[in-house]
């Protein structure tokens, strides 16, 4: 793995391979919009906007399966079951 950037401190070169962050261009008007307002609930709950941001994303890609896929049959039905569990979570009721 040359592609990486070297852990200090090792005793042996160890590399870490940097996973670059992806391009939101792929996804629906309906996903941005969902990950937005997940993002807000998050922060509102006092985490940093870049991780709240990460977590929406993460629960909107769990959900729907991640951006628009190209070609026929490629659909599968969205699952909510991490908005149940998040409403349950929550607290109030």
């Amino acid at each position: 793995m040359s592609n990486g950037v070297p852990i200090v401190g090792t005793p042996l070169p160890r590399y870490e391979v940097i996973i670059p962050r992806g391009d939101k261009s792929s996804y629906t008007s309906k996903q941005k919009r969902k990950a937005e307002n997940i993002a807000e609930s998050y922060s509102k709950r006092g985490v940093s906007s870049k991780e709240a941001k990460a977590r929406a994303y993460a629960t909107v890609n769990k959900e729907s399966g991640g951006g628009k896929k190209s070609g026929s049959g490629r659909g599968k039905k969205a699952s909510h079951a991490s908005s149940r569990k998040g409403g349950k979570k929550g607290g109030s009721r």
